[in-house]
């Protein structure tokens, strides 16, 4: 994966949270030095091992109707809410 270095969304937190159960989609706003904005979307699932609880980039079969359902509800919040 190639990194840029005006990517800061590991540092900045998302405009925007989605969360079904144990999944989320995080929306994140990325500027541009035209002025003009970008949206990206990340999706996590959080579970717990032991008494900790972790966060994966990875979905099993039941997860995934959640999993578009976040998708289709990010996509909703850029094109209505965020632009």
């Amino acid at each position: 994966m190639m990194e840029d270095s005006n990517d800061t969304r590991q540092s900045n937190k998302p405009v925007k949270s989605i969360r079904y159960g144990a999944i989320e989609a995080s929306i994140w706003e990325n500027e541009h030095d035209d002025g003009k904005k970008s949206h990206a979307v990340t999706f996590s699932r959080s579970y717990k091992d032991g008494d900790d609880w972790k966060t994966s980039t990875s979905f099993r079969v039941e997860h995934l109707l959640l999993l578009a359902k976040a998708a289709d509800q990010a996509h909703t919040a850029i094109c209505t809410e965020l632009q």
